[in-house]
């Protein structure tokens, strides 16, 4: 069974977002820490956006992963209607 790299893209965006997300939320009373940068935690915003990423990519690459175990096994290939030019 073929891997879609999606999948481990997917969890390794997920799981850099989660750190990044938590790191921002365990230093939001630090203020100092986010004066460069207007006192905006870029943190929790930057590791909600990759973690939102990897969970897209988590979700297509499972979407595509039982799509390919729905297939038939008998080695046949499940074509697509094929369209052809009219005029």
């Amino acid at each position: 069974m073929p891997l879609d790299m999606r999948i481990p893209m997917g969890l390794m965006f997920t799981m850099a977002g989660a750190i990044l997300t938590a790191f921002g939320l365990a230093t939001r009373e630090n203020t100092g820490l986010y004066a460069k940068s207007l006192g905006v935690n870029v943190n929790v915003w930057c590791g909600a956006a990759v973690l939102a990423l990897g969970i897209v990519m988590l979700s297509l690459g499972r979407r595509r992963q039982a799509r390919l175990l729905r297939a038939p096994s008998d080695g046949t290939a499940v074509s697509r209607p094929s369209r052809k030019k009219r005029g």
